[in-house]
């Protein structure tokens, strides 16, 4: 997931929204977390921790970006594997 393009709508707007990706079987690649989650403070909290989210993006490591900021999802192997989820809740 590209955080900034994600949270950046979010931000600009003043809208308070979530934006959450999961796969469904519990396991994004080869890492231990479902997804990430991503709202409307998830740049101001980036900055402030001195994280550029264009770098790890760049670098294909959403998941040390993510970690940083406590935003992984984890589940654990669910046993299945209807596909991909993203959940998008705006208000």
């Amino acid at each position: 997931m590209d955080a900034e393009a994600a949270a950046a709508p979010l931000f600009d707007a003043g809208m308070v929204g979530v934006v959450a990706s999961i796969g469904t079987d519990g396991i994004d690649g080869p890492t231990d977390a479902a997804g990430a989650v991503v709202d409307s403070t998830t740049i101001a909290r980036a900055a402030a921790a001195g994280l550029a989210p264009g770098r790890f993006l760049s670098e294909n490591n959403a998941y040390a970006f993510f970690e940083a900021l406590d935003d992984l999802i984890h589940t654990g192997p669910t046993g299945t594997n209807v596909g991909d989820l993203q959940v998008i809740l705006l208000a």
